[in-house]
């Protein structure tokens, strides 16, 4: 199925085309049941969907009287699944954590699948709500915070900027009144929050989110040349080169996620198989970035 074909169709009948390719994908079949029942359609338009899929992917399917079902051929080769198969891995995922119910999904019969992370607590949708609606007003609000790096003090008056997801972790970039500075604060943490109240700190002056930077990372050098091709393969790696653009804040999360901020040979090999080839210039980077932010900040007397 072309691009150019699926971007011109409307966004309903894209949808429903995607889901018979899912159920052909996940479960190997399907009927026109399905495609009524999900979609709330009459049995024809169903028929005209699964018509129109099969005039552009005919090797992908075939009937089964004694079934009653569409199933999938040998040739079958994903059409709009390409663009979606991480979504729906992680819609699995969001099932097994019990995030999301089968029945907000177009699975009919899932496989197994083990989550193997450590579970955090559940968002507490009324704190969600209250930073959602500050960072939308750009205000600012007082919140009790349980931090295990900085002060034991709970409360802590913040300016949130924006949300960002990183580790399995949601955080909070916000303008910080006690350290007069930009920094992260872990959704998790966050106790409560209180009314939103007007700031004048600007966001623009947050240069360390504002700006980006090229992470470039190889895999360890010290690893054997199977083990390298290995990463390289896993990370989609040109030449055992990959090249990751991301903000200046958020290269500290990716480098520490994956040990990119130990100098080379403190772990094994095993324990540390990517390095972060310009390593010192990311660090400077930051650190500039934050200098230049601070004294800006100073400078507004925000």
């Amino acid at each position: 199925m072309t691009d150019k074909r699926t971007g011109d169709m409307r966004w309903g009948v894209r949808r429903r085309l995607e889901f018979i390719d899912f159920r052909l994908f996940w479960d190997g079949r399907f009927n026109r049941k399905d495609l009524s029942d999900t979609f709330g359609i009459s049995a024809q338009q169903a028929s005209a969907d699964i018509a129109l899929y099969t005039a552009e992917a005919p090797q992908n399917l075939v009937y089964d009287g004694g079934a009653r079902a569409y199933l999938r051929t040998p040739d079958y080769k994903p059409t709009l699944m390409q663009a979606s198969s991480e979504r729906y891995l992680l819609q699995l995922v969001a099932i097994e954590n019990r995030w999301m119910s089968k029945e907000d999904t177009w699975f009919d019969d899932e496989p197994p699948i083990e989550n193997v992370s450590l579970l955090r607590k559940r968002t507490d949708s009324a704190i969600l709500l209250r930073i959602l609606d500050v960072i939308g007003r750009r205000g600012q609000l007082e919140i009790r915070y349980k931090s295990i790096t900085g002060s034991p003090e709970t409360r802590r008056v913040i300016a949130p900027h924006a949300l960002f997801h990183a580790g399995g972790r949601w955080y909070l970039r916000a303008w910080s009144s006690e350290h007069r500075d930009f920094r992260d604060y872990n959704l998790f943490r966050i106790e409560h929050a209180g009314a939103i109240e007007p700031t004048s700190a600007d966001p623009a002056l947050d240069y360390e989110w504002s700006h980006r930077i090229e992470l470039e990372i190889g895999p360890n050098p010290a690893l054997s040349q199977d083990q390298r091709a290995a990463i390289a393969m896993e990370y989609g790696m040109t030449d055992e080169r990959l090249v990751v653009t991301t903000r200046l804040s958020q290269s500290f999360y990716i480098m520490t996620e994956n040990n990119l901020d130990v100098e080379p040979g403190t772990l094994v090999p095993g324990k540390q198989q990517l390095v972060l080839l310009n390593r010192a210039e990311v660090v400077a980077a930051r650190a500039t970035a934050r200098k230049l932010s601070t004294s800006a900040v100073a400078r507004g007397s925000v």
